[in-house]
């Protein structure tokens, strides 16, 4: 039987790449570059060689209109490599932003806690004492905020109707698997944490919703995926109500005060459920 197809990176090569990547970003920064962190699993430890992405976070003296335009570049251009280049997902903010507890580029709250709590800096001036540290409810809505971006997506909502597509990538089948998951972990704990801490969280409840399939994306996170056949049987079955067990966790969190976010999760659940 088919298995996902699989490459592996072990933490010290990928950490390689973040230091080679934050120099190219100097270069095209020069002093405008504060500092440049690896977050993520290379930072607070669970680095998966299968699967984990290279986060790196890049701290800027200020905001100028093209940064995006500019790090988009750049970042296409790095993933242009080849190889694990590909993993590179770049976070970045103005060091005023970080102050002041913002984003004014992308670097969604739990990132920017991760950056607080493990970051480790690649080149320039460790700044981390000045980033405040986001509360609770900050990740909470910034969560929500990014799930209802990313994961709502017409095109996302159409794969999880027909997740075979998602078997045939293992970095991409566990992301859609593991996300919410993640995320259900940070609201309860107000912490990033590692994916394998979320996982056993979210196994350790009395009935974990999508149990299999949070244990097969596990397996396939430590490089042991189950066959293409019981993946795709298994996304069938149990990757919708899983999203819809992480939309009633969200919903259940909010107040009236959230009712652009309760809109959105409604309306969610209700594409997912057709």
């Amino acid at each position: 039987m088919s298995t996902l197809p699989q490459e592996t990176l072990d933490s010290g090569s990928a950490t390689g790449i973040a230091e080679r990547c934050a120099n190219a970003f100097q270069q095209t920064f020069t002093d405008r570059l504060v500092a440049a962190y690896a977050l993520g699993s290379l930072a607070h430890g669970g680095f998966a060689p299968a699967v984990s992405d290279i986060d790196l976070g890049l701290v800027l003296r200020n905001s100028r209109q093209d940064d995006e335009q500019t790090i988009h570049r750049l970042t296409i251009d790095l993933h242009q490599t080849g190889g694990d280049y590909q993993r590179l997902s770049v976070f970045w903010s103005s060091l005023p932003a970080l102050r002041a507890n913002q984003d004014d580029g992308r670097f969604p709250a739990v990132d920017r806690l991760d950056l607080k709590n493990s970051g480790v800096l690649l080149l320039g001036t460790d700044v981390r004492r000045d980033v405040e540290q986001p509360d609770a409810r900050v990740l909470l809505i910034d969560s929500i905020g990014f799930a209802l971006e990313v994961l709502a997506a017409g095109p996302v909502v159409a794969d999880f109707h027909r997740p075979e597509r998602l078997v045939s990538d293992i970095r991409r089948f566990t992301k859609a698997v593991l996300l919410p998951v993640r995320f259900l972990y940070t609201a309860a704990h107000a912490v990033p944490g590692s994916t394998d801490d979320a996982i056993q969280y979210h196994l350790g409840q009395s009935t974990p919703a999508a149990a299999e399939l949070v244990r097969a994306a596990t397996r396939a996170r430590h490089g042991q995926p189950d066959s293409a056949e019981r993946l795709t049987e298994l996304l069938h079955a149990e990757l919708i109500p899983l999203y819809l067990y992480y939309i009633e966790s969200c919903l259940m969190r909010l107040t009236s005060a959230d009712s652009d976010l309760v809109q959105g999760l409604t309306h969610w659940r209700s594409r997912l459920m057709e």
